[in-house]
């Protein structure tokens, strides 16, 4: 049996992003995206409001940072969703994070944040259903204590927010359930039992 919901945003998990930009004095900025996703190899769309601050800040800086919340921020990072830096100029500085200007980019890259996509702006997207800006990513950095012995990001270490659009909770990744590109291989040797 199933339940009819009408209209929801019923994807989950939503990645709890933080997209950081300088204003045009240089003030860095903060805000709390759950609506965006990778798009290609080396971008990733932003689905923002047009009027957000953040958005006039990428258009006028060509440039922007988007880190991935994690559990021991969670506080600074719904404070970054909640509050407006047009209504509260020093949102950046309340929220208690710190920024380092990229080396890549003209954007900020928080410290506390375990992984940080550096983009530069590649194209806005805009469309009577859509509006986003597409970042191309230039640089990923990581905190050292994100990475595996190998070198590489071990989400495991991380915990990671997720966002739930159903209860409006964050929750955090949890243990690894299969491998991409492996799992479903007993599938394809399967025999036909038709």
């Amino acid at each position: 049996m199933r339940k009819d919901l009408g209209v929801l945003t019923a994807v989950f998990p939503m990645p709890v992003l933080m997209v950081a930009s300088y204003d045009e004095a240089g003030t860095p900025d903060v805000m709390n995206a759950a609506w965006g996703m990778i798009c290609d190899y080396d971008k990733i769309a932003l689905f923002l409001a047009e009027d957000h601050q953040t958005t006039r800040n990428i258009l006028n800086r060509k440039a922007f940072t988007v880190a991935l919340a994690d559990k021991a921020h969670v506080e600074e990072a719904d404070f970054a969703g909640i509050v407006s830096a047009a209504a509260m100029p020093d949102k950046f500085a309340r929220s208690g994070l710190k920024e380092t200007k990229s080396t890549f980019v003209d954007a900020p890259v928080i410290e506390e944040f375990p992984v940080c996509m550096e983009c530069e702006l590649a194209e806005v997207i805009d469309t009577p259903n859509m509006y986003a800006v597409v970042g191309k990513i230039v640089n990923v950095n990581a905190r050292e204590d994100a990475l595996d012995e190998n070198g590489k990001i071990d989400i495991t270490k991380m915990q990671v927010l997720t966002f739930d659009p159903f209860k409006a909770g964050y929750y955090v990744t949890g243990p690894q359930a299969g491998e991409a590109w492996r799992s479903g291989k007993v599938l394809m040797e399967k025999e036909d039992k038709e």
